[in-house]
């Protein structure tokens, strides 16, 4: 027993040293977390050799199939911005609306357009957007800007091919389709309250207008030499992915394992292949068909690719980490201890995703610990659903952002706020959006259960 005490401590110490060294000293991610894991299994007792054969272990095993689908899911979004596509559905969702219903329809379309972008490149693109909406519909800057968000960040927070719920799903071991339709129904009504309604309740403590003809953004400028590309296609390259994987799921619910409907349902059902599938129909259906040539084309892929590089390395460094808590025999300790817990996993997932995306600010951060952390009660409590685990850690690790928040900043500078104002708008939309997710995964399972 005291040498369990002992292991836990020393586990619980090194989550502290993560914090301090990220929230206090302002060192990247992926370097405190490399010295946080190699630090731990030294001070553990685990010798050099296998402390680093331990962390690249977990580092390659945490990318093996998390790198894929995130790189395949950064070249769509780079093929959909660089044809004018994202544009395009965003511009016939807006349209010519009445202003009543702009908050809605921004919001459908940030939501649809954000399941296969990172969250910091869809915003960037789609602000100057917002900037010509509120202009267009005399709008305060707010008004149209915090659905937008709202709808990009349930997606990137809720849903893979995103690296931090992605990440997730391996670290649980859960159904990428499944995890893909549980987050959906989740998804939908929490954007719809995070983003419309919330809007309508709290535009009255918005503050002062902001210049819709400053801030960082130009106007938007479309390219009238090149006739649009078609609105279809460029639906369709979104919709491919989840579609695929949905349709995979329902299929290996209703065919016998080992038959041929078997394994063609689960290979539809990977989400590398159904990935693969929409960036190629984007190439060629928004690309090659609408005239962009193959050098264009390389250059929207690799600037869709260009900011994975820092994420990759924190998603890596943080199956090292989880895998050096396993090398020291927490995940035994975690499941021989909790077997009899009267927690609900998913609220402790969820409690102990959001406790740490307060102190460090990263939601890929939090969602990695965290789910290192919980993983073994799956162990523990067999009954629970890991879809929902995912779904629960990933929504605790949207909880309260603040000024250790790069997207905070972000939305700040860009729609021309101050400190106070963002703190009212930004950080309370994802608290509440933390919390109904968490609403949503507890009656999912009160449902399933059931």
């Amino acid at each position: 027993m005291q040498g369990e005490a002992v292991t836990i401590a020393m586990a619980v110490g090194a989550i502290v040293v993560l914090i301090v060294m990220i929230a206090r000293f302002r060192l990247s991610p992926f370097l405190a977390l490399t010295l946080t894991a190699i630090g731990l299994g030294i001070v553990a007792g685990v010798t050099p050799e296998h402390t680093i054969d331990s962390f690249a272990k977990g580092f390659g095993g945490a990318l093996a199939r998390t790198g894929p689908v995130v790189g395949l899911g950064a070249l769509l979004g780079g093929i959909l911005i660089g044809t004018g596509g994202a544009d395009r559905i965003a511009n016939a969702f807006i349209g010519k609306r009445p202003v009543q219903y702009a908050p809605w329809t921004v919001c459908a379309a940030a939501l649809l357009i954000g399941m296969p972008h990172l969250f910091d490149v869809s915003f960037i693109m789609l602000a100057p957007l917002v900037y010509t909406v509120a202009r267009r519909t005399g709008s305060h800057l707010l008004f149209i800007g915090l659905p937008l968000a709202a709808g990009l960040y349930v997606s990137h927070g809720l849903l893979p091919p995103h690296p931090a719920p992605m990440l997730a799903v391996v670290a649980y071991h859960a159904n990428t389709g499944l995890t893909l339709f549980y987050g959906l129904l989740i998804a939908i009504p929490t954007a719809v309250i995070c983003g419309p309604l919330f809007t309508r309740v709290m535009q009255r403590s918005f503050g002062p207008s902001p210049n819709l003809d400053g801030g960082p953004v130009a106007a938007l400028q479309v390219d009238t030499t090149r006739p649009p590309v078609s609105l279809v296609a460029a639906v369709i390259s979104v919709l491919i992915p989840p579609g695929l994987m949905l349709i995979g799921t329902l299929g290996m619910a209703n065919t016998v394992k080992g038959t041929t409907a078997f394994i063609v349902f689960q290979a539809v059902n990977d989400p590398i292949l159904s990935l693969l599938a929409a960036v190629l129909f984007a190439f060629f259906a928004l690309g090659v068909r609408h005239g962009f040539s193959l050098d264009q084309m390389q250059k929207m892929t690799a600037k869709g690719l260009a900011p994975l590089g820092v994420i990759l390395l924190i998603l890596g460094a943080g199956g090292g980490f989880k895998q050096m808590l396993s090398s020291i025999h927490l995940d035994t300790i975690i499941v021989h201890h909790t077997a009899g817990w009267p927690v609900n996993p998913l609220i402790l997932a969820w409690a102990i995703a959001a406790l740490l995306r307060i102190c460090v600010g990263s939601a890929t951060v939090a969602t990695v610990a965290a789910s290192g952390i919980v993983a073994p009660l799956i162990l523990a409590h067999p009954g629970v659903s890991p879809e929902l685990m995912v779904l629960a850690t990933a929504s605790g690790a949207v909880m309260l952002s603040h000024v250790n928040d790069s997207g905070f900043w972000l939305f700040k500078e860009y729609f021309q706020l101050t400190v106070s104002q963002t703190l009212r708008t930004w950080t309370l939309m994802l608290s509440l959006q933390s919390f109904v997710g968490l609403a949503g995964v507890l009656l999912i399972e009160a449902v399933i259960r059931s």
